[in-house]
């Protein structure tokens, strides 16, 4: 089963579109309980696994490992409920639809996103991704509820027409690069986008997205 035709509109019009429901708790749950896990275990040198982690630069002070981190990557290489996650049945034939069958994951991470956590200019993953052509679709799957209180993703409906955009550093916190002539004209179009636990959102690799801190007490 491939794309329904409200969803290839999405991603043809505005370049995103949600799978609403796409994995169930049990497999949301087994992925928090492993990512703690990890987060510890990355803390001991003599089972440190092989990760790559990136601190959260505002909660260094948080006593467990998995508050004070923003990220862990190369989980899809080890980590099977993640690897099961990538190489879904259900989801292979949506992303043949989208970019072509020859489809292959070259960087699977976890976000964390803890309370006070910082977030992120506009950007556009392409950018730094630097494949030609662009056939490429980033998967975000919800473990926990995403609102705009604990910083959601917000997005440029239909930017990833518009081609790549000049980026460089800027003055939010915690991200080395963002787009620079991001303007009024380009507020007027942006939307957050709230996501329910399971639900998957897909975007294009051109497609402007950013994230504000979470300013909620929970993840």
């Amino acid at each position: 089963v491939g794309l329904t035709a409200e969803q290839r509109a999405g991603w043809d019009r505005d370049g995103f579109f949600i799978l609403p429901g796409f994995a169930e708790r049990p497999v949301l749950d087994a992925m928090v309980d492993r990512i703690v896990e990890l987060a510890r275990l990355l803390e001991q040198p003599d089972r440190r696994p092989d990760l790559i982690a990136t601190p959260e630069k505002v909660l260094d002070g948080q006593i467990d490992p998995e508050r004070r981190l923003s990220k862990i990557f190369r989980l899809m290489r080890t980590e099977p409920v993640f690897r099961d996650f990538a190489t879904d049945s259900r989801l292979l034939p949506i992303l043949a639809d989208l970019i072509g069958p020859d489809v292959a994951c070259f960087l699977s991470q976890f976000i964390f996103k803890n309370p006070g956590a910082l977030g992120q200019p506009w950007h556009q993953d392409n950018y730094y991704f630097k494949l030609t052509p662009c056939n490429v679709a980033s998967i975000w799957l919800a473990v926990d509820p995403i609102d705009e209180e604990n910083g959601c993703l917000r997005y440029s409906p239909g930017s990833h027409l518009r081609g790549v955009r000049p980026h460089g550093r800027t003055d939010v916190l915690g991200f080395s690069q963002g787009i620079t002539d991001y303007g009024p004209e380009d507020e007027e179009r942006e939307i957050p986008l709230s996501l329910n636990p399971g639900d998957a959102l897909i975007h294009h690799g051109w497609t402007i997205h950013r994230a504000d801190p979470n300013t909620s007490t929970t993840p």
